[in-house]
């Protein structure tokens, strides 16, 4: 399994390449306070939809390991927080994530579905695409079938090539440039806790840490990219901790 080390570049890369995040805003409980939440309406919402290509994504290599599934949990936590009945919009977009992660036939007309509600607004195109690669490069490297994946969904929603392509070699380059914590003393005080602690404790401190630090389609509203790169350091500093005590500890 590739090293946490690597898969902590996930966490706040694609953010990196935007310049706007102000349009974002519509993405409030104000904004959808008159929404009737239903399993129809949210699988025709252009946040429903971007969570079928989610799971696409997510299952493209065959399976969706813990650290993947921990993402995609804060995921749907942040977006059914928008809507009203929070836990029925989350219970909804789970079995909409269980139901299309399975199906590659209808990728193309599930992004074509996504283009036509956002309009082809190229800002939105660029922050969906950037957590859809942030994903697929989640456990250090990107399958053929996830790059396959992406590309098809990448054309589907008519996105730049280009722009693509420079969200995928950041992601690239982060990882060739993720270097390994020494010091496990370090990695305990950048966790919180003590060397005595159990694991229990150290995987709490742990994911409350990932969860402050995690990036998603509705926190990134109002984000400078400035903000964005220091927490992309951080989130690296905090997985290196935690697989630095998971490493001692076996």
């Amino acid at each position: 399994m590739m090293n946490l080390i690597i898969i902590a570049i996930v966490g706040y890369v694609f953010y990196t390449i935007f310049k706007s995040y102000s349009q974002y805003e519509s993405y409030s409980q104000k904004a959808f306070k008159d929404f009737s939440v239903s399993q129809e309406s949210l699988q025709k919402s252009e946040l429903g939809l971007f969570v079928a290509l989610v799971a696409k994504v997510a299952k493209a290599d065959g399976k969706i390991d813990a650290l993947e599934a921990q993402l995609v949990g804060i995921m749907f936590d942040d977006i059914s927080a928008v809507f009203p009945e929070p836990a029925k919009t989350k219970e909804i977009l789970k079995q909409i994530f269980n139901e299309e992660k399975n199906r590659t036939d209808n990728i193309e007309h599930i992004a074509h579905s996504l283009a036509n509600a956002i309009k082809r607004n190229k800002a939105q195109q660029q922050q969906f695409m950037g957590f859809l690669i942030q994903l697929a490069f989640i456990d250090g490297e990107v399958s053929q079938s996830e790059e396959e994946i992406l590309a098809l969904i990448a054309e589907a929603l008519e996105f730049d090539p280009n722009a693509y392509h420079a969200i995928f070699d950041q992601f690239e380059k982060m990882m060739q440039n993720v270097q390994p914590k020494a010091n496990i003393n370090d990695a305990y005080a950048l966790l919180g806790v003590n060397a005595n602690d159990d694991m229990k404790t150290i995987k709490k401190a742990y994911k409350k840490l990932v969860r402050q630090y995690h990036p998603d389609i509705i926190a990134s509203q109002g984000k400078s990219e400035t903000y964005m790169k220091e927490a992309t350091q951080k989130t690296q500093e905090i997985n290196q901790a935690y697989e630095m005590i998971e490493q001692a500890r076996k």
